[in-house]
Parts: structure tokens; C-alpha cells; sequence
């Protein structure tokens, strides 16, 4: 399980439709998706662990990519 405020859930479930993964979100409600295989898990994963890391968490992951690649 993972938490999300209110207004990252439904940014969650917006991108997630935009992914082709069937989700509900409805008001006052946790955010429910349905997961049918390891690929939507995986963007399931992807999407909500951005949304649940702070800026600065994010910021040092992606320096740590950057410094991967030079």
C-alpha cells in the first residue's frame, strides 16, 4: 500500500489512464487499480513511487542517473 494526498491521487489516476490501466478514483475514496500483469505493476510502481518521494528525494536520484551515464 502506498499513500498519496488528494490531489496526487488523482494525478496518479489521470496518468495511469493515460497508461491503458483500469483504475478508480472517486471522491473521499482510496485510489483502486487493477493490475493484470508484471508491466502494469511495474507502472503502477513507477507512478505512485514519484508521487510518494519529495523533490529533493527525486532531485539525488536523478543526479545518481546522470553521474551513471558520464
Amino acid at each position: 500500500m502506498v499513500e498519496i494526498d488528494c490531489c496526487e491521487r488523482w494525478e496518479a489516476y489521470f496518468r495511469l489512464k493515460e497508461l491503458g490501466i483500469t483504475c478508480d478514483c472517486k471522491s473521499y475514496q482510496p485510489l483502486r487499480v487493477h493490475v493484470v500483469s508484471a508491466n502494469e505493476a511495474i507502472q503502477v510502481w513507477c507512478v505512485t513511487n514519484r508521487l510518494a518521494q519529495s523533490r529533493q528525494s527525486l532531485a539525488t536520484w536523478l543526479e545518481s542517473c546522470l553521474t551513471l551515464v558520464q
